[in-house]
């Protein structure tokens, strides 16, 4: 007998524009790899431009595609746990809290416990977007760490596999061109 299916599966979300977000998250993981631990001013206002240029309905695509990000992303971590014998939840989320706890200024203490439930909707296979979607419209207090903890989570990827900088960008790049071929 099958389980119910939830409505927080990841087959009733849209994916969002995964692109978009990836580029504004790849920037954020070049600055810091970088050595910056401010935002460049410019850079900022470039983001900003194109977030502006997007209008409510492509700001919405990126808010989806940061989503997907973030499950992506913890599907590869679970998979790569399993292999350890190890569960996702207990590995990533209390690494991932403990530095957003000690960035209070991009996470006020009420905004933790969203951007958690959202790793932890993630980490066990639902979409994180229709998991947040339960409790409302996104705020704008969210927006700020839903990026932060995006470029937290593709971090924390870079750092598992290897140190690699780069590896989280490659494996969304690889499966949005594997998604394109298999539509072509």
């Amino acid at each position: 007998m099958s389980s119910p299916q939830s409505p927080c599966d990841p087959e009733y979300a849209s994916a969002g524009d995964v692109s978009a977000a990836l580029m504004v998250i790849d920037s954020r993981l070049k600055a810091i790899y970088d050595g910056s631990t401010e935002t460049d001013s410019e850079q900022q206002k470039m983001v900003d431009q194109f977030t502006a240029s997007l209008g409510p309905a492509g700001f919405d695509e990126l808010l989806d595609g940061a989503c997907t990000l973030i499950y992506t992303f913890m599907h590869w971590l679970r998979m790569a746990c399993e292999d350890h014998d190890e569960d996702v939840i207990e590995h990533v989320v209390p690494a991932l809290v403990g530095t957003m706890r000690m960035m209070p200024r991009t996470f006020r203490p009420e905004i933790i416990p969203t951007m958690a439930g959202m790793l932890i909707a993630a980490g066990t296979g639902l979409s994180p977007k229709l998991w947040r979607a339960q409790y409302g419209d996104w705020t704008s207090a969210e927006m700020n760490p839903l990026e932060a903890t995006t470029v937290l989570l593709a971090e924390h990827v870079n750092r598992i596999a290897g140190d690699d900088r780069d590896f989280a960008t490659r494996l969304i790049a690889e499966a949005l061109s594997k998604a394109d071929q298999d539509q072509a």
